[in-house]
């Protein structure tokens, strides 16, 4: 029987006022299955996680016996989708990389090689022997064009030879979900930042995807390939009260935890 391994990475507080959340962190007390990890006193984690940070939080995923990346991971807002970065270190066999997101998250550390939300796909790319190739999907276009450009005109430019995208226009041209080939295992990574706003209420600019589209493009992988774990990141900012952005992403939470748990069960 496969079991549905579920965590919750509360960084900013913003899950409080979620109902399917509150569920998850009310059944995380009788079900070994379902882990929250309360991230909230850990510092140095907004946008930038430095080393320090990144060591408490191994040290939380690993307190609460966890000891593969596989399962659902919920991974608070934005900010903190370098912990794409952290879940994928765990890793330890040959993998395929795909994310869907408006941003391509790829830009080069401006402090000292500090771990960014910004940033970790690059190094994804750059320090994990195990990853084959990355695919970021519903990129927006000026975005892919830009970091192309930063990237080829530095000593780091083959790390795009690892790299695909599917970028935001491309989408929004079918209903047909993209096809692309990869190796036959993969670890999805989902900003909700790439779905239209109707879809989701997110810290950061929106691209156009649809929900439908993204559970398309998911289901015809899982098709045909061994995904080891999927996150989840993209909530509202913890500072603006919005009523209608929290039931949007509750129930977006609980649709995604639903539809996923088959693809990402252990």
């Amino acid at each position: 029987m496969q079991r549905k391994l579920i965590s919750v990475h509360d960084f900013s507080g913003v899950y409080a006022k979620q109902p399917f959340m509150l569920e998850l962190r009310e059944s995380a007390a009788s079900n070994r299955d379902i882990h929250w990890l309360d991230c909230t006193q850990i510092a140095g984690t907004d946008c930038y996680c430095d080393d320090e940070a990144v060591n408490a939080i191994r040290g939380l995923i690993a307190d609460a016996g966890i000891t593969s990346a596989c399962g659902i991971h919920f991974i608070d807002g934005g900010n903190y989708h370098y912990m794409s970065k952290i879940w994928t270190d765990m890793v330890q066999e040959p993998f395929s990389l795909v994310v869907f997101d408006h941003h391509p998250d790829m830009q080069a550390p401006r402090f000292g090689g500090i771990l960014s939300c910004g940033g970790w796909v690059l190094e994804v790319l750059k320090n994990n022997p195990f990853v084959q190739s990355v695919t970021l999907i519903g990129v927006a276009d000026h975005l892919v064009d830009e970091i192309r450009t930063e990237i080829s005109q530095t000593d780091e430019a083959h790390v795009l030879d690892k790299v695909t995208f599917i970028k935001e226009s491309e989408l929004r041209k079918t209903d047909t979900p993209p096809s692309f080939s990869h190796p036959s295992t993969l670890y999805i990574s989902i900003d909700k930042d790439a779905l239209a706003p109707a879809y989701a209420a997110t810290n950061w600019d929106q691209g156009s995807l649809s929900t439908e589209m993204l559970k398309s493009i998911i289901a015809g992988l899982a098709a045909s390939h061994r995904i080891l774990g999927i996150d989840i990141c993209g909530e509202r900012a913890r500072d603006i009260e919005d009523s209608r952005a929290d039931a949007l992403n509750s129930e977006l939470n609980r649709e995604l935890a639903e539809f996923l748990a088959p693809f990402a069960a252990s």
